[in-house]
């Protein structure tokens, strides 16, 4: 009896961990949807309990299915910002107008970002009418010393500059800062002219301009940034549009929590 009743319980465990891996396996670097075949390959199961614990997942609207392949559901990311991002949802509401007014100066993609460690959480994303080879997504997670949301968000927050400055900075693409000494002076001088810029240092292709949102006491509450193909924008001539519309969105942050954290 008590054999029948610890099977179970094994299975259970081991489906538990099956299904962790899928979503790892999804998450892990992978951009769109991805296949069963591909997903039960890196997550080293065999493809029939693949495609039974992807069909569980989706029901469960954690895993969405696109065509024939898969990819992460909404109610995950509605997970990841709980867990990520706390307390962000009032920052986002009290500030998406004044994302949706840069963007309607732009017409490219812009974002709205918090950070969480040495990771930013994108809490808004309003996409361009230029396609552009932007890889974050709502409620995700990218390094901050390769994004210029981040870069700006650590030169005001000297707690996570530093834990971001003693550890690895893993390089992304050929122009990626991984130089601690190099990054630190970066910080410095984002942190004097209240603008930070991305060249290509987490994506081949992309150019991004950020400006933080301050509240009363100059901490950085978010990060607001316009983001575009490298080449086809000029991220100089938008960092004025950038710092307006940051401007903007700081006298609302240093009304209080009522109207941002």
């Amino acid at each position: 009896m008590s054999a029948s009743l610890a099977d179970p319980t094994r299975d259970d465990r081991a489906a538990v961990d099956k299904a962790i891996s899928l979503l790892l396996a999804l998450g892990d670097g992978a951009r769109g949807s991805t296949g069963v075949s591909e997903l039960a390959r890196r997550a080293q199961m065999s493809k029939s309990t693949a495609f039974r614990l992807l069909g569980m997942l989706e029901r469960n609207g954690v895993v969405e299915r696109a065509g024939t392949d898969y990819r992460l559901g909404e109610r995950l990311h509605h997970l990841g910002r709980a867990v990520h991002a706390p307390g962000s949802e009032s920052v986002r509401d009290a500030l998406l107008p004044f994302l949706s007014d840069l963007y309607e100066t732009t017409r490219e993609t812009v974002h709205l970002a918090v950070l969480n460690g040495t990771q930013v959480v994108y809490l808004a994303k309003l996409y361009g009418h230029r396609h552009a080879p932007v890889p974050s997504r709502i409620g995700g997670q990218l390094p901050a010393h390769a994004t210029a949301v981040g870069k700006v968000l650590l030169a005001y927050d000297a707690q996570a500059a530093e834990q971001a400055l003693s550890g690895p900075l893993r390089s992304f693409t050929e122009r990626t800062v991984t130089d601690p000494d190099v990054l630190a002076a970066e910080l410095h001088a984002i942190r004097r002219t209240g603008i930070a810029f991305d060249n290509e240092e987490y994506r081949p292709g992309l150019a991004c301009v950020a400006a933080p949102v301050l509240n009363r006491s100059g901490r950085a509450v978010a990060a607001m940034s316009v983001a575009g193909r490298f080449g086809q924008i000029d991220p100089r001539a938008l960092s004025a549009h950038v710092r307006r519309g940051a401007a903007a969105a700081s006298r609302v942050a240093a009304m209080g929590p009522a109207r941002a954290a």
